[in-house]
């Protein structure tokens, strides 16, 4: 039946982009000032550019081009098939930081403004907070085994020592993970006990978290690019 659909009842075989619709879909018509691209995992992890009408708010007509794979070459090839009066009529892209996707909106889309996407940016920031905790936990790893082998050479059983909360210091920044990407009042009563450990002995981790957080905060509040600026000073 689903095959009889799409091969007389669809009109599947007349489809005007049936030729290269395993590589790239086009729909012209509904570019608008407003658009998004990045890359995303469709079939069996197969990596797709999409370029989006950000004014749809994913409905109907967001579509405007879908491409196999996210090389800049290949990709801009395709989005310079568009007519260069839909090109131009772009006003704002929003992007990730990757090079590919910088040089495809600078290429396709020259008089658009290029903004990051401030998803990417926020985990950026938690990514930093992150390879600091790991950094942190490294090292613990490194001393307790130096611990150890002192021990055992002078005939002892080794006994890390532990905080308030029952965590060991590995322990404690191996159980820091979640709790780093939460907002403090997000946080369980056992996360927060832990949590003011983790601040006492690590400050620099705890700086990086707040400064992580509020901007967050700062994305979510300011409207105005100025004003934003004088919250991150």
């Amino acid at each position: 039946m689903e095959r009889q659909y799409r091969t007389h009842l669809s009109d599947y075989l007349h489809w005007e982009q049936l030729p290269h619709a395993e590589d790239w879909l086009l729909y012209e018509k509904n570019i608008g000032a407003y658009v998004g691209i990045d890359e995303v995992a469709l079939s069996r992890g197969e990596l797709y550019t999409i370029l989006i009408n950000k004014e749809r708010h994913g409905k109907a007509g967001s579509i405007i081009a879908v491409i196999k794979g996210t090389d800049a070459r290949t990709v801009s090839n395709v989005l310079l098939k568009l007519s260069r009066r839909c090109r131009y009529q772009v006003r704002e892209i929003t992007l990730d930081m990757a090079p590919n996707m910088e040089l495809i909106a600078r290429t396709c889309f020259p008089a658009a403004k290029r903004v990051t996407d401030r998803f990417h940016v926020q985990k950026l920031a938690y990514e930093a907070v992150q390879e600091m905790r790991v950094k942190a936990r490294w090292e613990a790893l490194d001393e307790e085994s130096i611990q150890i082998a002192h021990a055992k050479a002078c005939g002892k059983q080794y006994h890390a020592p532990v905080f308030e909360n029952g965590d060991s210091r590995k322990q404690l920044l191996a159980r820091s993970l979640y709790l780093l990407y939460k907002k403090e009042s997000l946080w369980t009563v056992s996360q927060r006990q832990r949590a003011e450990i983790l601040f006492r002995e690590y400050p620099d981790i705890k700086k990086a978290y707040y400064l992580s957080m509020r901007l967050g905060l700062i994305y979510h509040q300011c409207r105005f690019k100025d004003i934003a600026l004088t919250r991150l000073a």
